[in-house]
């Protein structure tokens, strides 16, 4: 069966050469190692939006100084790892994280809607292994789906995401613009 990053690129082909990254220094920096599959998608994409829906984070975006911590992989994980401190004062934790040890590292965020898309690290867990939740935007729900990011990406893209917040396709003709058709 093809991969979920190779039936992404069938449906939206890649622009550029994919280029590649220091990726021992990103996880380094994160304290973790990445799933491969994220890291794909990154080489091959960049920071950017998927179906003017999805926007990927990306390590080491830098491309406009509006942009370079909102798509930054590194400021957003820290940045969201504050947000959330604060709403978890007062805010019950997913049941995916009340383990020990567990927490979450965003990888994507929704445009307009503000709900991003995490996945979920559990102590001793393979990155490749870890699954993807989402925070509503603007409110206390949490939506678990046992997925890894690119087929969470590709199930969205194609309306096969079971999902209170999505009904179909997030659009009909699929597209990938970078950061720097922004800029």
């Amino acid at each position: 069966m093809p991969s979920a990053v190779s039936r992404i690129t069938k449906l939206i082909p890649p622009r550029t050469t994919p280029r590649s990254r220091n990726w021992e220094s990103v996880e380094n920096e994160l304290g973790t190692p990445l799933p491969a599959d994220y890291k794909q998608l990154a080489d091959i994409y960049g920071a950017g939006v998927f179906d003017e829906e999805i926007w990927l984070l990306e390590p080491g975006c830098d491309h406009h100084e509006i942009f370079k911590d909102d798509l930054n992989l590194v400021s957003a994980a820290k940045e969201r790892d504050e947000v959330l401190a604060d709403l978890w004062e007062f805010e019950d934790k997913p049941a995916e994280l009340r383990e020990d040890g567990a927490r979450v590292l965003p990888w994507a965020f929704f445009e307009g809607s503000g709900h991003f898309l995490y996945w979920v690290l559990q102590p001793g867990q393979a990155p490749d292994d870890w699954t993807v939740i989402m925070n509503e935007g603007r409110g206390p729900e949490w939506e678990s789906h046992p997925l890894s990011c690119s087929q969470y990406l590709f199930a969205a893209m194609t309306g096969n995401l079971d999902s209170v917040y999505f009904d179909g396709p997030l659009a009909t003709t699929h597209q990938f613009q970078p950061i720097t058709e922004f800029v």
